[in-house]
């Protein structure tokens, strides 16, 4: 299937046109300003309807910086659905599903019209879920229609602007969405949240305020860690020495990073678990013979009026933790967090009737351990489905001219000396980017850690970037050779 069917749907398709010459990167810096602006006036501002002071679950939070989103905003599904129909028609693609030849324009341009589509779709279906499963509080049922439509509209604005900065910004949209979401959180949590803790601290007095007030920037210390550590995961790699067999003495190094697949494993395994969080929102409402087996797989108790997983399979592999802030942003600090962690329990309904109580450690283990699998199923599964398996990558070198140095120039070859590299490495990145976006998440780190993980490599990723684009400024005549 190639996708003919495409052409006339995407007439009707907005699109936006690229420059008709190469912008220079000051032009592609006031593209990408003008666009952050807008992002984030569509950031702050409500959709009209919606309860705002019930918008304050932890776990929306981690929505939020996941897809780049605020709950209740215009923008409530944020790059949610440029994610998800990317990733899906990725797949469909990769399985050989449907056939096209990326570097072909018109089969390229039927791809990117379909992603679009199905972005589209995605955006509506998902404001009508956050809507329906009380994710998005709304202050009359009257006004039901009303939010889904607005969050809709700014759902699609979403789809729009990532297209505008990607033809006109210095990276794409869903890039510069993130590391702007993710750094905005990071300080309106450090100036609105931290600092007045820290604050009251010292103005409590006694020996303690001291340690009081370094402990109530624990949260942004352990943002700073997870920071360093990622730029260090990123500069890990392993080189394979290459030579080209044709140009005798010409060579180069084949760099095996450590986070082979960066963070997709993580980004993939915390969309599922929270996805399953909003989908199965809706079995808050079920009654008679199914009420049982509801329950056993997620418990939700209504908190203030709105509806709140505390139990069930679905809450012990879910991300669902309070946050280590003093009231009225958290739990009252890391002493009550801790505390929480190895007091509280949770009901687990059986469906044959009966109910256990599961300790909150056990919820700790529960979601990190199945968190750490998912994430390396997803990141030897996206390895296959994106062409980075070593049978591929063996295949791309034999094709190209290039062989590794002491071996024949046999794919089989190459294949065999990539088989002891990229397996495992995949496997132990998947587990690091799995084990430090959890380690986050315990502690409470402002931006969480798959946030400042999907920063770092975003920021790692504009440098060189950026690097290029001067390159191109200070010689002109580059972009005739290269572009």
């Amino acid at each position: 299937m190639a996708l003919e069917f495409m052409d006339k749907i995407s007439k009707y398709l907005p699109s936006i046109q690229g420059p008709k010459k190469p912008l220079s990167l000051r032009e592609k810096m006031y593209w990408t300003a003008g666009i952050l602006v807008i992002y984030f006036l569509l950031y702050n501002t409500y959709a009209i309807g919606v309860n705002q002071q019930d918008v304050t679950q932890p776990l929306l939070q981690l929505i939020s910086i996941i897809f780049a989103a605020k709950v209740g905003s215009l923008i409530t599904v944020g790059i949610g659905p440029i994610v998800l129909s990317s990733i899906i028609l990725q797949l469909i693609n990769g399985s050989g599903l449907i056939k096209l030849d990326l570097t072909e324009t018109a089969q390229k341009s039927r791809f990117q019209a379909l992603q679009k589509l199905s972005a589209i779709c995605i955006a509506v279906i998902e404001s009508v879920v956050f809507v329906l499963s009380g994710y998005v509080p709304v202050a009359s049922p009257s006004l039901i229609g009303y939010v889904i439509l607005q969050l809709a509209i700014g759902a699609i604005i979403i789809i729009f602007l990532d297209e505008i900065m990607s033809k006109w910004g210095i990276t794409s949209g869903i890039n510069m969405f993130i590391a702007a979401g993710v750094s905005y959180a990071i300080i309106a949590g450090t100036v609105s949240i931290l600092i007045p803790e820290a604050a009251a601290a010292i103005a409590a007095g006694g020996a303690a305020a001291p340690a009081n007030a370094l402990l109530a920037f624990g949260p942004l210390i352990f943002a700073f860690v997870i920071f360093l550590v990622s730029i260090y995961a990123y500069e890990m790699k392993v080189e394979l020495p290459l030579s080209f067999e044709q140009l005798r003495g010409v060579g180069g190094r084949l760099p095996i990073p450590f986070l082979y697949v960066s963070v997709l494993p993580v980004i993939l395994a915390s969309s599922l678990e929270l996805s399953l969080t909003v989908w199965f929102r809706f079995l808050a409402g079920v009654k008679g013979n199914l009420a049982s087996v509801a329950k056993f797989i997620a418990y939700y108790q209504s908190v203030g009026g709105t509806q709140t997983l505390s139990g069930g399979l679905v809450y012990l592999i879910s991300p669902t933790f309070p946050l280590p802030y003093s009231a009225p942003y958290g739990i009252g600090g890391y002493g009550a967090y801790f505390t929480y962690l190895a007091t509280h329990t949770s009901n687990l309904f059986l469906p044959w009737g009966g109910m256990v109580l599961v300790p909150e450690w056990v919820h700790v283990i529960v979601y990190t351990v199945v968190l750490l699998i998912l994430c390396v199923i997803f990141g030897k599964f996206w390895i296959e489905m994106t062409g980075q398996s070593p049978k591929n990558m063996a295949q791309q070198l034999g094709e190209t001219g290039w062989q590794i140095p002491g071996f024949r120039r046999d794919p089989r070859v190459i294949e065999n000396v990539l088989n002891k590299y990229v397996p495992t490495i995949t496997v132990l990145g998947s587990l690091f980017v799995g084990l430090l976006a959890a380690i986050a998440t315990l502690t409470g780190a402002i931006g969480t850690g798959m946030g400042i993980l999907l920063t770092v490599g975003i920021i790692y990723m504009l440098y060189q970037q950026l690097e290029q684009e001067n390159l191109y400024d200070t010689y002109p005549i580059l972009n005739k050779i290269t572009k």
